[in-house]
């Protein structure tokens, strides 16, 4: 999985992708806490989906368009079972989500680092 894959995908994303991300907030979560190649993404997952979601809601705005995209295009990724792997085949259909979580955390990685800060710094952590 490359960076590009991710730029690209987060190029196209809408208000309604912001949308769908945090009214399936809960389903999103599910992915990670199932176990399998996801469950290393549990904690970070879980901060992703509040950086979106404050984003939404215009109480967190110190994050690049580009990178928030990032996020969203990821999660929907993850959320989406008919990828370019599908989750119905044992353990590689979460392979490729595995890879797009990782590739998308290494790029957003300090607009993560500062999410987590001002969350902490507002007795949120």
């Amino acid at each position: 999985m490359k960076e590009a894959f991710i730029k690209h995908g987060a190029s196209r994303v809408t208000d309604d992708d912001f949308k769908k991300v945090t009214e399936q907030a809960d389903d999103i979560k599910q992915k990670f806490a199932a176990g399998g190649p996801l469950s290393r993404f549990y904690l970070d997952g879980k901060l992703l989906l509040a950086m979106v979601g404050d984003y939404y809601r215009g109480t967190y705005r110190l994050v690049p368009y580009w990178a928030i995209a990032a996020v969203v295009f990821a999660l929907l990724y993850v959320l989406n079972p008919f990828d370019i792997v599908p989750d119905v085949v044992p353990l590689l259909g979460f392979v490729d989500d595995a890879a797009v979580m990782g590739v998308c955390l290494s790029m957003i990685e300090q607009q993560l680092y500062d999410y987590k800060g001002w969350k902490e710094s507002r007795n949120e952590g």
